[in-house]
């Protein structure tokens, strides 16, 4: 991720020479034919740890001017920080060949193109994959033909970088951008309307007429430079549909489809003298059976580790404690999302429980009633922190512990008396408070 300037033009950048100080490797027998084949394993060394090489998977090849390159997958690690490497990074005799299972090389970039044409027409709502999954025991993998077809396809990432604004940044997984763009290793993108383009150029041109300077829809919340939109999915579907294809970038565990109008979208934005820029938003669904008070949630790379992600989340729940029910994230989360939610449940829990009297009794549905949280959040995250236990039939929370505890920074707090919404009835899209 790389800053430009302000007028978003980028800065200039040195070409890096990749010096190899790894022994002359051969193994490329004619320039015609890869010397790794799709689906072996061996050992390389990643363009982010130089120090040490790891067990990895070559997931796709392609050849260049300068010779074959290889998608890899490194053993253990996450999906994000898989890369293409040349050959000076390869072990070329620890790999040994696997094939696919039809026993011929497929390439996932090739597999792509023609299995989310099909996918592309179905609906947004969102299929799951497991991605809280780790080291244990081995699962009967019933997916569907679909499912796998759509893993499979979406292993190698499509665009490798996209630019908002006057931030750059590496994506970490595959997105399904229409055909026309998925041969684009860059994407330029208006930070206002979201529109995507192939270059810089162009662009500078969309610039110079787009009328946008805030995303779409009402604004709920401003509170100093934060500002928060509420977009209607039904009524600005391309708007909602790019930050879709923008979030697919970072988000490995779900699959995103194109159907928007059952969802309305929360869209953070930095204000400025020019307008409102996006730094990250979530997503609910306008009626949720299951009581989910977020369907997807992500903060721009650029914009982490400012709080940011704690503050989607904390108004996620002041608007659950304005409709009066209790909420919870749509599961499975990230990696990432976890951590967060994590992280922010226990903050509350022990804020709240540190304002109880040692000797005083407080209930799970207590605890539900003040903050909105599902029981079953309550109760995993008490018993994370090892402050609750059950006895004779009932949990009973020591709150001797709870000061103990170390906790962190909350991050950036939602204003809730700042806030300008009201619920939404069936059928209702404008009613709103004050």
């Amino acid at each position: 991720m790389k800053d430009v300037d302000m007028k978003g033009e980028p800065k200039a950048k040195a070409e890096k020479e990749l010096v190899s100080t790894s022994p002359i490797v051969s193994g490329e027998e004619n320039n015609h034919e890869a010397a790794l084949e799709v689906g072996s394993k061996g050992l390389c060394k990643p363009t982010w740890k130089e120090d040490e090489w790891l067990q990895a998977e070559v997931i796709d090849s392609k050849q260049n001017e300068d010779g074959w390159t290889y998608y890899v997958h490194y053993e253990s690690c996450n999906r994000r920080l898989d890369e293409w490497v040349s050959i000076d990074r390869v072990d070329l005799k620890s790999f040994k060949s696997t094939g696919d299972e039809s026993g011929g090389k497929k390439s996932a970039l090739g597999l792509a193109g023609k299995k989310l044409r099909k996918a592309s027409k179905k609906g947004l709502k969102r299929k799951h994959a497991d991605s809280l999954g780790g080291a244990g025991p081995e699962k009967k993998d019933d997916r569907s033909k679909d499912e796998k077809e759509h893993e499979e396809a979406t292993k190698v990432k499509n665009v490798d970088q996209i630019q908002i604004g006057k931030w750059e940044m590496e994506t970490w997984y595959y997105s399904p951008f229409p055909p026309e763009y998925s041969d684009c290793r860059k994407l330029f993108i208006c930070e206002f309307c979201l529109k995507f383009m192939r270059t810089e150029e162009a662009l500078g041109r969309h610039l110079k007429r787009c009328p946008h300077l805030h995303p779409p829809g009402i604004e709920i919340y401003r509170k100093d430079k934060v500002s928060v939109y509420e977009v209607d999915g039904a009524k600005n579907r391309m708007y909602c549909q790019n930050m879709c294809y923008i979030a697919k970038l970072f988000l490995d565990h779900k699959t995103l489809y194109y159907d928007v109008n059952p969802f309305w979208f929360y869209v953070m934005c930095e204000v400025d003298s020019v307008g409102a820029r996006i730094v990250g938003y979530f997503s609910k669904e306008k009626h949720s059976e299951e009581d989910y008070n977020v369907a997807c949630i992500l903060t721009l790379p650029s914009h982490q580790r400012k709080g940011y992600g704690k503050f989607l989340i904390d108004f996620s729940y002041e608007l659950s404690k304005i409709e009066q029910k209790p909420g919870s994230p749509e599961k499975p989360l990230s990696d990432l999302g976890l951590l967060g939610y994590r992280s922010y449940w226990s903050q509350i829990l022990v804020e709240l429980l540190r304002g109880e009297r040692t000797s005083s009794a407080i209930s799970i549905q207590d605890i539900c009633e003040r903050t909105m949280m599902k029981t079953e959040d309550i109760i995993a995250t008490l018993q994370v922190l090892d402050i609750i236990q059950y006895y004779e039939g009932q949990h009973i929370i020591d709150l001797r512990r709870v000061n103990n505890l170390k906790i962190g920074n909350r991050g950036l707090r939602c204003d809730p008396s700042l806030i300008k919404w009201t619920p939404k009835s069936i059928g209702e899209t404008t009613k709103r408070r004050g």
